[in-house]
């Protein structure tokens, strides 16, 4: 058997192709990582439709204070979704270019500690990304599952 090269770690062990493995109980070296995306079919999307950008940071303001998301949508959002902002579970295909691409992007979280997306500017509104064009609706967008 050859011997084990210098540079591997005490606790290490090489797997198929070279990757490395922890044997430990230290931070795991493969994809798994934390806040790293699984691919999805479906989100379980909530979001908040302003169609003024004084109104939009309003909201996000209120969220960034610490506001509950489905609060502030029932206060905020000029849609139909008024039950907390929630969509349902949304396809891909099924949303606009940018709401889908911000929708997808987002990690899950709660209506209690929501991670927003930046303001998203579609022909319907602002949706939460810096907007193109002010006179735009914008969107505050959270998901809240994948599947």
């Amino acid at each position: 058997m050859p011997p084990k090269k210098a540079q591997e770690k005490k606790g290490e062990k090489k797997g198929k192709g070279g990757e490395k493995k922890s044997s430990g109980s230290g931070e795991a070296t493969t994809s798994k990582a934390k806040g790293v995306l699984k691919a999805a079919t479906a989100v379980n999307v909530r979001h908040i439709l302003c169609e003024k950008h004084s109104r939009a940071m309003e909201a996000l303001s209120k969220l960034q204070e610490g506001q509950r998301f489905d609060k502030v949508a029932q206060e905020y959002s000029e849609d139909k979704a008024k039950a907390g902002g929630s969509l349902g579970f949304m396809t891909r295909g099924s949303m606009v270019g940018p709401f889908q691409d911000a929708a997808f992007a987002l990690l899950p979280s709660t209506v209690d500690k929501p991670i927003l997306s930046p303001l998203v500017k579609t022909n319907f509104g602002y949706h939460a990304s810096a907007p193109l064009f002010w006179d735009i609706p914008l969107e505050i967008i959270m998901v809240e599952g994948r599947r």
